[in-house]
């Protein structure tokens, strides 16, 4: 039963992305990434950092439309949006994000 993993969950979530594009003509590779601690969420919600970081995004996107700041008809993916108000409340609501520049980003296997 998930809601019993709560109280005896510890340890952090890192969620993240790397993007690679072009910025002013020039290659470049970020990693904008959130970390959460499990028994921070647990004392403010008593839920564990999974369901901490499921919850809080959709409430801030719910909110985003209610608000009018997000608008269309028919359904929009959340990379068809403004991505700033939604940056800017993933920190107002607990879930603040880092970027760092990276030299070099390579998955490919040898």
């Amino acid at each position: 039963d998930p809601s019993t993993l709560g109280p005896r969950t510890t340890g952090k979530t890192c969620i993240g992305c790397v993007v690679t594009g072009l910025k002013d003509g020039q290659q470049k590779t970020v990693y904008c990434y959130n970390i959460k601690d499990h028994q921070d969420c647990y004392q403010e919600v008593q839920s564990q950092a999974i369901s901490y970081t499921t919850g809080v995004p959709a409430m801030i996107g719910a909110k985003l439309m209610l608000e009018g700041t997000w608008t269309g008809t028919g359904v929009f993916n959340i990379e068809q949006m403004d991505p700033d108000p939604f940056m800017h409340a993933l920190n107002e609501y607990g879930l603040p994000w880092t970027i760092i520049e990276l030299d070099q980003f390579d998955l490919s296997h040898s």
